[in-house]
């Protein structure tokens, strides 16, 4: 018999339902060669610190005492409940796995995880412990790669089946993620949520992403206007008018100067350079990798990267689009003949499409595991999705009836090249489309600019004078603008030129080689769960399809900050890259993880207490004693959120809050206000209306109130 384990039940199910003749038993399936079982996802997670390293009094309660915890090696334990508890279903699923791994007429257990690194360990991670204690006669193990979940594409993976040894290095990458990741969240979370006595979620790549968005809000928020001016000309000639718009900016005091000098562009006068026109094929974009689709399902739909997700991974399952996690926008040459058959699938809903051999479709060379999503065969009736689901399948679907269609999109472009005498070169650009072709299908943006009927010689009427402008704050990030910071952080912000984005000749190499060698923020895989966490932890916020940072972001960076904890890119790019190199075997497991351990003791110095804040800034640790409570006399220690009293259980209920209107309380203050009945001072309060605001904080009734001098 042959085992096949695959990551969710969902899979399973089309596994069994491609072979035919399955029975369902309990927990598995079974027919006359293949037994089929699943996962839940992971069913098995890194084992706590407590674990490593047990705390003196044996208590779970979160200390310095066992930080940093570096492993020797790691140990992995049934995932427990969101409580920490037993979960019984993962307990009796995972029995089921080793029942029919142990079994005696299984001789081959197949690794049916998703198509990553991820479902890669998933269930090598349940077989090796199923098969941990097991003295039987040895189990071939083989590995089953989905491109998609249709049935034909199963019976073939199924016959072309590779041993697991050949995806060794993925499982390497993915084990060395889950460590390094580990490592940093669990270390750095627990160190600075004692540090600042407030949860503080601290992660390899969840801090970087919040911090860019941090630092552009503080850029908008920080941004001041700045009046300039511009030379500006709108004259008809030819019928038409014609806009010019002088390069130069003048500061604000330099009114009189752009004057003179529109006075001179004006006795100068203007006239025709060149006149270009050409027809040209304009090209579609490039098929979907799962970013560039989230990006415009973001942009057209204001649908969040959870939620598309989320719809997109389903139309998968249901065998309708092909593996989403996909960071490639091209095609793999093997698969020429498997796209012909979709394209007569297509052609029989109508769209006039063709096979075209290009190298803008298939490039080998930019796919790292799986090419782009496109649809697959199998064609949803008008009733098998949901409103949402319909719009999703559409635009992939679109988008491959661009790329492969038939009718070719033909403009005529133009460019009227005008010059003022020696002073200045404009130049003016229009796109008319003559045959729209791919444009009926799929959207395009450009809108048609008519340009004058003008000869080189011709004389264009000018009247120049200066226009006061004001220079513009950044924009906040976008799903859109996020992601594609995201897939290559350091590549320069410049547009890229027209022509060349309009015609498809785009030179997108340096992006693949940035994602290839993983000097990317997260992967297509993570990057998604990893914004929606963050949302979660109240840290950014998505509104339609734009994000902003919101206080608890704030409060997370900053603390960072204080306690000289830098998580940016250019360190969490340098783990993303040694990655990559445990997955092409040029780095061991051991070495990548000792990279993250040693920036990780950095942080501790070597277990030393953190330099200390300020006074303004210093809130203390979890459980230091701050002074005496004005109600029963007993200590008054730093909590999570506030500084209490330790009678809170027989009733006293004096609280002072670490964050009161957004102004973080220092506990030499709260100090001062439990001996003296008073804080000095305390300034940087915001309102309710967002208006700051300075006050004292003084005990009244028991109880901290603001007391205004005036």
């Amino acid at each position: 018999m042959i085992l096949i384990i695959a990551e969710k039940p969902s899979l399973a199910r089309n596994i069994a339902d491609a072979i035919g003749g399955m029975k369902k038993q309990s927990g598995y399936m079974e027919g006359k060669d293949y037994l089929v079982t699943w996962a839940f996802g992971h069913l098995f997670s890194l084992s706590d610190i407590e674990y490593y390293n047990p705390t003196p009094d044996g208590e779970r309660k979160w200390t310095l005492a066992n930080l940093p915890c570096f492993p020797k090696q790691f140990h992995f334990e049934l995932r427990k409940d969101e409580g920490g508890k037993e979960d019984g279903g993962v307990k009796r699923q995972f029995a089921i796995i080793r029942t029919l791994c142990t079994r005696s007429d299984v001789d081959t257990v197949v690794n049916a995880g998703d198509a990553d690194r991820e479902g890669e360990i998933i269930v090598r991670l349940c077989v090796e412990h199923a098969l941990a204690d097991y003295t039987g006669a040895p189990k071939a193990r083989k590995r089953l790669w989905l491109p998609d979940q249709t049935a034909e594409t199963i019976r073939r993976a199924l016959s072309e089946m590779k041993d697991e040894q050949a995806y060794d290095t993925l499982a390497s990458e993915g084990l060395a993620r889950t460590y390094i990741d580990w490592l940093y969240g669990v270390n750095l979370t627990r160190y600075a949520t004692i540090r600042q006595g407030t949860l503080l979620r601290v992660g390899r790549v969840i801090v970087p992403i919040v911090r860019a968005i941090y630092d552009r809000d503080m850029e908008i928020r920080n941004f001041k206007p700045e009046p300039y001016f511009v030379l500006h000309s709108a004259e008809k000639t030819g019928g038409e008018v014609v806009e010019l718009t002088g390069k130069t900016h003048f500061a604000a005091d330099r009114l009189s100067d752009a004057a003179a000098q529109a006075e001179q562009y004006n006795r100068t006068g203007a006239r025709v350079l060149s006149n270009k026109s050409k027809k040209d094929t304009l090209f579609p974009g490039k098929l979907y990798s799962l970013s560039t689709l989230q990006n415009v399902l973001g942009k057209k739909y204001k649908m969040s990267m959870a939620d598309s997700l989320a719809i997109i991974q389903k139309l998968y399952e249901s065998g309708y689009l092909t593996y989403p996690r996909t960071n490639s926008e091209y095609l793999a040459t093997a698969e020429k003949d498997k796209v012909k058959q979709i394209l007569s699938g297509v052609a029989k809903l109508g769209y006039p499409v063709r096979f075209k051999d290009s190298k803008h479709i298939f490039d080998d060379s930019k796919i790292e595991s799986h090419s782009a999503l496109t649809p697959t065969y199998k064609i949803p009736s008008k009733t098998a999705l949901s409103e949402k689901e319909a719009q999703v399948y559409g635009t992939v679907l679109r988008r491959f009836v661009a790329v492969f269609c038939s009718e070719e999109c033909i403009a005529q472009r133009s460019e009227i090249r005008i010059g003022v005498g020696d002073l200045e070169e404009f130049s003016l650009k229009g796109t008319v489309l003559l045959s729209p072709g791919w444009t009926k299908y799929d959207d395009y943006t450009q809108k048609d600019k008519i340009l004058p009927n003008l000869s080189v010689g011709d004389e264009v009427a000018i009247n120049f004078s200066p226009v006061e402008k004001q220079t513009t704050p950044p924009k906040h990030y976008t799903i859109e603008t996020l992601n594609n910071y995201l897939k290559n952080p350091f590549k320069d912000d410049k547009a890229r030129a027209k022509d060349l984005e309009e015609s498809g000749e785009v030179d997108d190499a340096e992006d693949y080689k940035a994602m290839f060698e993983g000097l990317e923020l997260g992967t297509e895989a993570t990057r998604t769960g990893i914004i929606d966490n963050a949302k979660k932890s109240g840290y950014i916020a998505l509104k339609k399809d734009v994000y902003t940072i919101l206080e608890g972001g704030e409060r997370l960076i900053e603390s960072l900050e204080r306690m000289s904890i830098s998580m940016d890119k250019y360190k969490t790019s340098e783990l993303g890259r040694a990655l990559k190199q445990v997955y092409h075997g040029q780095m061991r497991i051991e070495d990548s993880v000792g990279m993250a351990e040693k920036e990780i003791a950095a942080i501790f110095q070597n277990g030393a207490p953190p330099p200390a804040a300020s006074p303004e800034e210093d809130t203390g640790t979890l459980g230091e004693i701050i002074g005496p409570c004005p109600l029963c006399g007993r200590n008054v220690i730093r909590g999570r959120a506030s500084y209490g009293c330790i009678g809170y259980k027989d009733g006293c209920d004096f609280t002072v809050g670490v964050t009161i209107c957004r102004r973080q309380i220092a506990k030499g203050e709260v100090a001062r206000l439990l001996t003296t009945g008073s804080t000095a001072k305390i300034r940087g309060f915001v309102s309710k209306n967002n208006k700051l605001f300075s006050a004292k904080l003084v005990l009244r009734d028991g109880r901290a109130v603001f007391s205004f001098d005036d």
